[in-house]
């Protein structure tokens, strides 16, 4: 009897801990050996992983197209009160990102898993707050500035607590660089549909309740002061649109919440973290040690440099492209449908991307990315008025749009990988560094935000008026292609020193496996250790 258990036993060691020195589950299936099946990801896994970005990018599109237009217009402040709602909501995401990165790497694991708690628990609570972040309270200026810098801060807090958890489940849902680049790759042709969604959902349902615009005389213009005093003398008229108005922007953040929720769900059933792809636990440092880590890791410091000074270029045209189509370019009512173009070029070209970094590598594809966009944005100012013309450059625009979006958060991974190869005993800061990302996408965001209503203020925008100024249609032109541009060429030339490339990603990549085959992972070590201890015992016996 003894015998047959001793032979059961070490049948069982042998299954484990095979010849090479590999860990196998018993069933044949390694789980730090070379071809780690585990971490192979179905086609439905991956699409649920990237529906899970709908959230963070339907309301996140909404806000970086509407959110200016909708407080100058709708909410009717001034551009420097609606500047201050911007900055100072930024400003606060400042705090969340980090923060909310360092508690979750600090969270416990749950039988739900590390990250999706955190986004569960998060959702009701945004979605409330987005609602009202699109509700006209009926308060005085100040009431209203307040009113949307607390909803705004909340969202941003409550978006975060969601966005970072989720983000940083691309380190968790598997451990091969291969399936991460899939997944990257899946999340942000969802991504861009998604932004396809929020600008068809805000822009249509908002565009059948415009409100009208206010006629204003060029005496007016040129003797302009105050804008709110002759929106003050002019509204009376048009009262009844802006309250349609109000209802449609409500009606559009209703159904924004429902795909969130939506969002929010599928995540949670259809993907589960894989805890063989988790590295280990993070260290017990403090919070500032732990930035400081991780912000003076050159790699990383040199790939937020050259990608957020792009990033601001596309968030300039962004914020400032609803105002200058509807004022510039004398296309109002066409807008919205402007930017479903754009998007739909987007979506379309994020395969193309996709297969343009795996072929050239995703250097040469940021490259190529970004320097397409400089013709479109050169073209988008020099053409007068010629809606036709408009669609055609709005599309090419996207193309370029697509890689903006593709390849920053594909080569996040792959720092995040060299950092542990080059610090092997610091592990487990996989939260930090996407925090810090968003963090610092976010505050490009509203910093480009900023930029563009204070330069409004000043150059002496006209709330809700027909015509506007010489000096903001300049201001607009600046903001649309001269500025952008800038960023980008700045942002491509230190971009030049960035040294993850294709040849270091491979080196990495080895080295890390090597690592997991060295080290199986702590479940199966101790089985191996508890069945040595038994077949021994027995022996002896």
């Amino acid at each position: 009897m003894a015998k047959k258990e001793v032979s059961k036993m070490s049948s069982f060691h042998k299954q484990v801990v095979s010849s090479d020195g590999s860990v196998s589950s018993g069933d044949g299936t390694e789980v730090d050996g070379k071809h780690e099946p585990r971490n192979s990801l179905s086609i439905c896994n991956k699409l649920c992983f990237a529906i899970g970005s709908v959230p963070f990018k339907i309301t996140d599109t909404a806000l970086g197209f509407f959110l200016q237009i909708f407080l100058l217009d709708v909410a009717e402040l001034n551009p420097l009160h609606a500047s201050i709602v911007v900055f100072v909501g930024r400003a606060w995401d400042a705090i969340t990102d980090p923060t909310v990165g360092f508690l979750v790497s600090r969270s416990p694991r749950t039988r739900f898993g590390h990250m999706l708690p955190w986004i569960v628990l998060s959702t009701p609570f945004a979605v409330l707050a987005y609602f009202l972040l699109w509700y006209v309270p009926p308060f005085a200026d100040h009431g209203k500035v307040i009113w949307y810098v607390v909803f705004y801060c909340l969202f941003e807090t409550l978006q975060t607590c969601f966005h970072v958890p989720y983000s940083t489940l691309t380190m968790f849902v598997s451990s091969e660089q291969k399936e991460r680049d899939s997944c990257s790759c899946y999340r942000m042709t969802v991504e861009v549909l998604a932004m396809l969604i929020g600008t068809a959902v805000q822009g249509q349902i908002v565009g059948m309740a415009s409100a009208p615009c206010i006629p204003v005389s060029s005496d007016a213009i040129e003797q302009l002061n105050n804008s709110t005093s002759i929106l003050a003398a002019n509204a009376t008229g048009s009262a009844v649109y802006v309250e349609d108005t109000k209802i449609a922007y409500m009606m559009a953040s209703c159904t924004m919440s429902a795909i969130y929720i939506f969002g929010a769900i599928v995540l949670f059933f259809g993907v589960k973290e894989r805890s063989e792809s988790c590295r280990g636990q993070s260290e017990a440092i403090s919070f500032f040690q732990v930035i400081r880590r991780v912000m003076g890791y050159g790699p990383f410091v040199l790939l937020n440099m050259g990608v957020l000074l792009t990033a601001v270029a596309f968030y300039l045209l962004e914020g400032n492209f609803a105002v200058f189509c509807s004022y510039t370019l004398g296309f109002r009512n066409d807008f919205q449908t402007i930017l479903l173009v754009t998007m739909i070029s987007a979506v379309l070209s994020v395969p193309f991307w996709h297969w343009f970094l795996t072929r050239f590598g995703k250097k040469t594809a940021f490259y190529a990315g970004n320097s397409c966009a400089v013709p479109f944005l050169i073209l988008l100012v020099c053409v007068k008025s010629n809606l036709t013309l408009t669609y055609i450059i709005s599309f090419g625009a996207g193309v370029s749009i697509g890689a903006a979006i593709l390849l920053p958060w594909s080569m996040l991974p792959d720092v995040i990988d060299d950092f542990e190869v080059h610090n092997p005993d610091s592990i487990g800061h996989e939260a930090i560094f996407y925090s810090l990302y968003v963090f610092l996408w976010k505050f490009c965001s509203g910093l480009s935000v900023g930029i563009s209503t204070l330069s409004l203020y000043f150059a002496g925008y006209i709330t809700r008026g027909c015509t506007q100024p010489d000096e903001v249609h300049l201001t607009l032109q600046l903001l649309i292609s001269a500025v952008p541009i800038a960023f980008i060429v700045v942002g491509l030339v230190i971009f030049y020193y960035y040294p993850v490339n294709e040849e270091r990603r491979q080196i990495n990549r080895k080295r890390l496996q090597e690592l997991r085959d060295s080290k199986p992972t702590t479940k199966w070590t101790q089985v191996i250790q508890e069945d040595s201890a038994k077949a021994e015992l027995s022996n002896m016996v």
